[in-house]
Parts: C-alpha cells; sequence; structure tokens
C-alpha cells in the first residue's frame, strides 16, 4: 500500500469514529497522531466525510462557522489559527426551549455574530462579501469536543467539524449599513451572573475579517458561501462551560440579547 492510499484508509477510519462519536455522544482519543500533527489537509478532508455521511442521514447544510477566532479562545485550546466548519439544520437550535444536554460531550458556549447571507458569494473580496450579507444577528454557539476532555490541537478540531454542536439565533436582526460590528461590546451571564465579556474587535480585529476569511476558504474547498446559509463569526469573549440546569444569556451591542438554557438539574 503507498503512502496516500494508507493516509486515505487512515482518513476513513478517523471519520467513521468520529462519525460515531457524534452520534453516540462519547469521546475518543485525539486524532492528531493518525492523521499527522499537523496534516489540516487530512483534518478538513475528515470533516467533509463526517457532513457528506451527516448530510446523507437527511440535514441539510445550512451555513458556516468559523472557530477559534478570539485569541482568549486560541490560549483555552493551546492553538494559533482560525478554523473553519459547516453547519446542518439539526445544529439550529433556535426556539427549541432547553438544550437536550444528553446529546452532548463536553459542551462550552460562546457568544458571537451571525451573518444571514442574502446573496451567494462568488467573489471573495471584501466589499463583494459585505454586500452579499443580508443582515446580522446576535448568536450563541454551543461548541463541543468528541475529542476526550478537549485535549485538541488544530487537526483535532478541524476534523471534529471545528468542534461544533448547535447554535441559537436571537431575535433582532440588523443589515451592516446599520450598525459596525467591529464596535460592538457583549456580555454573557449565567444565571444572571456575568462569566464573559467581550468586543467585536476581539474576533479577528472585527467579525468581517472573520466572514472574509470563511468566505475565501469555503471558496477554495470547492464549496462557496450561498445565499440564505448563516455564518458563525466567532467568538467574541471567552467560551465557558454549558451548565445544566443554567440559563445563558448574552447582549451584544445593537442586537439585543440571545438565551440559551440547559436542560436537565443544577
Amino acid at each position: 500500500m503507498s503512502e496516500s492510499e494508507a493516509l486515505s484508509q487512515t482518513v476513513r477510519q478517523v471519520a467513521d469514529a468520529l462519525y460515531e462519536a457524534q452520534a453516540e455522544a462519547r469521546a475518543i482519543d485525539p486524532v492528531r497522531e493518525l492523521l499527522g500533527d499537523g496534516d489540516v489537509d487530512a483534518a478538513y478532508r475528515v470533516q467533509e466525510l463526517v457532513m457528506a455521511r451527516r448530510e446523507a442521514d437527511g440535514f441539510a447544510r445550512i451555513g458556516r462557522k468559523v472557530g477559534l477566532t478570539n485569541p482568549a479562545v486560541q490560549q483555552q485550546l493551546g492553538v494559533d489559527k482560525p478554523d473553519f466548519g459547516v453547519l446542518l439544520a439539526d445544529m439550529d437550535a433556535t426556539g427549541r426551549g432547553t438544550i437536550d444536554m444528553t446529546k452532548l460531550v463536553a459542551p462550552r458556549i460562546e457568544a458571537e455574530i451571525a451573518f444571514v447571507m442574502g446573496k451567494d458569494v462568488d467573489a471573495v473580496d471584501r466589499d463583494s462579501v459585505v454586500v452579499a450579507v443580508e443582515s446580522a444577528v446576535a448568536a450563541f454557539e454551543l461548541v463541543d469536543s468528541r475529542v476526550r476532555d478537549w485535549r485538541i490541537s488544530i487537526v483535532d478540531t478541524i476534523a471534529d467539524n471545528a468542534s461544533s454542536a448547535l447554535y441559537v439565533l436571537g431575535d433582532v436582526r440588523l443589515p451592516l449599513d446599520e450598525f459596525d460590528p467591529v464596535d460592538v461590546t457583549m456580555s454573557m451571564t449565567e444565571d444572571g451572573e456575568v462569566v464573559s465579556t467581550g468586543s467585536g474587535a476581539a474576533c479577528l480585529g472585527d467579525p468581517i475579517n472573520a466572514l472574509v476569511w470563511v468566505a475565501e476558504t469555503a471558496a477554495r474547498l470547492g464549496r462557496p458561501l450561498r445565499s440564505g446559509e448563516v455564518v458563525l463569526s466567532g467568538a467574541l469573549g471567552p467560551m465557558v462551560p454549558f451548565k445544566a440546569g443554567r440559563t445563558y444569556v448574552a447582549e451584544i451591542t445593537g442586537l439585543g440579547t440571545v438565551t440559551a438554557i440547559a436542560g436537565g438539574e443544577a
């Protein structure tokens, strides 16, 4: 077996393991040693295999996410660059009420700005991407790692679909000509106590930068952003554990609030 054939076989094996771990809400050992520590391309191949399999299960692709855009989150996880993931229909928890904790492994929550695309993005320069945005909305992302104890490298998290799980959108939607994402401030509370604060500038210097980055990455991977997709642009402040029985509220300047309630008992 050639080296490339062996890697392809390993990519399929890792994809199978992560697919099953997600379906069963259980943790597995880090996958970076199997794929090659630093082999980002192999990690994205794993991610695409897992997403294609879940799409075949009936969960349509409805958006993208940028991860690891905030220096505080990068420091929390020991990585130094953004990553990219796919949003599927079953990840949208907006309006569900309480979040079912039994479907999650080790969830954490972060507040961010989501962009709803109003046009296809065929050119990935900043002006073209901005013009394609229909609106922005306050969002929570519930991140979760199928890699045991969050012992992840950039390869582990990319393979695991950028450690994605669920997201919740707020009610207020604004076009970009009515506010500037870089100027927002964010405050998140857990049962009324402030647990995370941040700003638009903490997200790759500007959430628009994150949006352009994901547009470029999506185009390079052959799946450019399309009208109607939701793009989660990355954390505005440090993520915190998502604890059973707790209520989380984030307020983002101009975009109002977003709420997520964890099921189970505190």
